[in-house]
């Protein structure tokens, strides 16, 4: 074995799971074939958007699906704990509605990134259960897609192939290979990438690198896109160009979206309602409907009026768990 074979399996598994963990694909993906570009790759994206429609090109407003009654998604009494320990988050009901952005915000430690995880099928909850368009879910359902604080490129592939991979996985849609291409284009041109189809991971910023893991995601066309802090490793002017664009894509591309966040003003910017989440185990504390004119300002009055109530609730979050703590000891 070569001294990169290594790497380069842990940036396939990557890579898979930022799209949909739990797939198996059909062949070797391209895997391993530096500059391949799969002959129908694709990644992630948005389902139910008709693939033959110029559904992603900037200014163009795809025809909204039918909307799901109620919630895209909605969990009842959700509680999960690993192995014999004590439970991570504990009896937790939450649904994201069709098209709305939902920021899960709370501090470290919460147990929101492992609530996501439940959420997307990743985990088994220990209690409770999860709906996914109506149907239970016990797995990731190819109607959804992911989006990790790391891109998880695969290095060997150009951007229109790491976009591309994991579309022709087992689970996911049969889709020819016109309409895959289609997708693809049309999710590289919605995050503003048209132009740097054949550049690879090393050529990218990491800004970039955010767009083409969010254009991987919406390739797949999901129902719902779960991101786990997308941005929190990029500078402040790049976040900020990232809120943004999530916030149009999203809307553009008449998805819904949860956000997991530690960043209440990323939650302000993005969000069209704020769950807070805090103590041990996790639980859900507050919530905010943010309706609110966009684009937002983040110095105007009513968010810097909701930034303190939120900042007041998430310090008493702190402050009760910090005596639970003591408590205990």
């Amino acid at each position: 074995m070569s001294a990169t074979e290594p790497a380069r399996d842990a940036a396939t598994s990557g890579a898979a799971a930022a799209g949909r963990a739990g797939d198996t694909p059909d062949h070797a993906a391209a895997a391993g074939r530096t500059g391949d570009t799969p002959d129908h790759a694709a990644a992630a994206g948005h389902a139910g958007d008709a693939p033959d429609h110029a559904a992603a090109h900037l200014g163009t407003q795809p025809a909204p699906r039918s909307a799901n009654d109620g919630w895209a998604l909605h969990a009842e009494r959700l509680s999960f704990a690993y192995g014999g320990a004590s439970n991570t988050f504990a009896d937790i009901t939450l649904g994201v509605r069709p098209r709305e952005i939902v920021a899960l915000l709370g501090g470290s430690g919460c147990g929101k990134s492992t609530l996501l995880r439940v959420l997307a099928g990743l985990l088994p909850p220990s209690a409770g259960a999860v709906q996914f368009l109506g149907a239970p879910l016990t797995e990731p359902n190819p109607r959804s897609a992911l989006v990790f604080q790391q891109a998880s490129l695969l290095p060997w592939l150009n951007v229109t192939a790491n976009v591309g991979f994991g579309l022709d996985f087992a689970r996911q849609p049969t889709i020819t290979r016109q309409q895959h291409e289609q997708r693809v284009q049309d999710a590289i041109a919605a995050v503003g990438l048209a132009g740097n189809e054949k550049r690879y991971p090393a050529a990218l910023s990491g800004g970039m690198a955010q767009r083409v893991a969010l254009a991987r995601a919406l390739a797949r066309q999901p129902e719902l896109l779960f991101a786990d802090e997308p941005f929190s490793a990029l500078d402040a002017i790049t976040r900020a160009d990232m809120q943004t664009l999530l916030v149009d894509v999203v809307h553009r591309w008449h998805t819904a979206a949860l956000l997991v966040t530690h960043d209440i003003d990323e939650a302000l910017l993005v969000a069209d309602r704020i769950v807070l989440m805090g103590g041990r185990p996790g639980a859900i504390v507050r919530e905010w409907q943010v309706d609110l004119p966009r684009p937002r300002l983040a110095d105007s009055d009513a968010l810097s009026r909701l930034r303190l109530d939120i900042l007041a609730a998430l310090q008493g979050v702190s402050t009760t768990a910090s005596t639970s703590t003591e408590s205990t000891i």
